[in-house]
């Protein structure tokens, strides 16, 4: 089978990118023909499956800047599109408005939302944009162009299906391979930024924003008990590129000022290490676009204890509740701990300074999730999953033509076309 994979690829400063790297080889393993398509070499596609048809279009599609140029390619080559987040208005609306594209925006808010009041898409018209695009997902011409449609998780799967019954949705799951930190990484992280060997040290990765939940963590760190289970005070890194303006000032606190380190964005390869430098991974989401963070499943792959937010799309995850420290799914070992975000000040407290005084609880955790990233989450199983689904949806007829809005339908050749056929050229 022969495929045209549309995403962003390494050095692009984006976890997608990373994703493609780890799951291509495997796919390609597998007797499967695959054609890299980024930013910079999209528009050889065109000629290239006229030339010779692809089997299938694959999209790796998300809700950032990073996945804009594939869009166009999209409702035109209806493929399966695999969505990391099952949110795509705050891309989409920056999109659409940073062109000028005023009307455009309305025409796909409309269509993307026939429930709700047109009027609701002056909010991002007239500025007012961020957290309450979470409220309008922008989603539906993307599945109703697409083949099939799949996500990471099961909660979201489900919750398409019921929105989309007249289309496919699969679920893939999102897997990592082993990490193998560097030999000497741990200490290599840990002197480079000044970080004693015996001290117990938080990580949040990927970029930092508001909806990782910098600021509530920041909070919490301050105001634990200074010494950890070592004796030593704990330490903070915050790893990935910062999108959040206030950082500078809510890491300035001086009494944690000198325990808290920010690294900026790393290269992949940079990740293991980073992790084995930590002792609790911090994966928290608020709003959120209902995605799946490999971040997280990193973690879990290095035997890392980690606390999570509790959503309906983490619901199946086996953790321990750090308001009651009862375990959510009785018969199987808890793999993180959940924070409540209705209590998330002194549940998330609770939760890291527990962590920090029992050496034994982490250790139980970071075993218990290293066999659940085995056994659920492993690269294999993704690349598994990935077979399965691009078989069925390569042999699923593309979608019966909808009336989707016209500038997504057109593909702007018909003044081309007419100059063309003024000097004897039929297109």
């Amino acid at each position: 089978m022969r495929l045209a994979w549309f995403s962003p690829l390494p050095p692009s400063a984006t976890g997608i990118a990373g994703y493609s790297a780890d799951v291509l080889p495997l796919l390609e393993a597998s007797d499967l023909a695959i054609d890299r398509y980024d930013q910079a070499n999209a528009h050889d596609f065109v000629w290239r499956h006229r030339r010779s048809a692809y089997d299938l279009v694959v999209y790796q599609m998300g809700n950032s800047q990073w996945h804009d140029y594939m869009w166009a390619y999209l409702f035109h080559y209806p493929g399966l599109t695999v969505l990391h987040d099952a949110r795509l208005h705050h891309a989409r609306a920056a999109q659409l408005l940073s062109r000028h594209r005023a009307d455009d925006y309305r025409r796909e808010f409309v269509y993307n939302h026939p429930g709700a009041s047109p009027a609701a898409a002056e909010y991002a018209l007239e500025g007012l944009r961020g957290s309450g695009f979470y409220l309008w997902p922008m989603v539906r011409a993307v599945v109703d162009a697409s083949r099939m449609v799949a996500v990471h998780n099961e909660f979201v799967a489900a919750e398409l299906r019921e929105q989309f019954p007249d289309s496919r949705v699969e679920r893939i799951r999102l897997g990592v391979p082993p990490l193998t930190p560097s030999a000497g990484g741990r200490d290599r992280i840990r002197q480079q930024h000044q970080i004693p060997r015996d001290s117990l040290v938080f990580v949040a990765f990927g970029l930092m924003t508001q909806e990782k939940r910098i600021e509530p963590i920041l909070r919490a760190f301050e105001a634990m008990e200074v010494h950890s289970s070592t004796g030593a005070a704990p330490h903070l890194l915050l790893v990935g590129a910062n999108e959040l303006p206030s950082l500078e000032t809510l890491v300035g606190v001086p009494r944690i000022a000198d325990r808290i380190h920010v690294t900026g964005y790393i290269a992949d390869d940079q990740i293991a290490d980073h992790l084995a430098a930590a002792d609790v991974s911090l994966s928290l989401r608020w709003p959120t676009a209902e995605e799946t963070s490999a971040s997280w499943i990193r973690a879990l792959a290095l035997s890392k204890a980690s606390i999570i937010t509790s959503l309906p799309h983490t619901a199946d995850v086996p953790s321990l509740d750090a308001r009651t420290w009862r375990a959510t799914r009785r018969s199987i070992e808890p793999i993180a701990v959940s924070v409540d975000m209705l209590d998330e000040n002194s549940t998330l407290l609770a939760a890291m300074s527990r962590l920090a005084q029992d050496e034994e609880l982490r250790e139980r955790l970071g075993r218990a999730a290293h066999a659940y990233w085995a056994r659920e989450h492993h690269v294999e199983l993704m690349a598994g999953d990935y077979r399965r689904v691009m078989t069925a949806a390569a042999a699923t007829h593309p979608p019966s033509a909808r009336h989707l809005p016209e500038h997504l339908s057109t593909d702007y050749s018909t003044r081309a076309a007419s100059i063309a056929r003024e000097i004897g050229v039929e297109l």
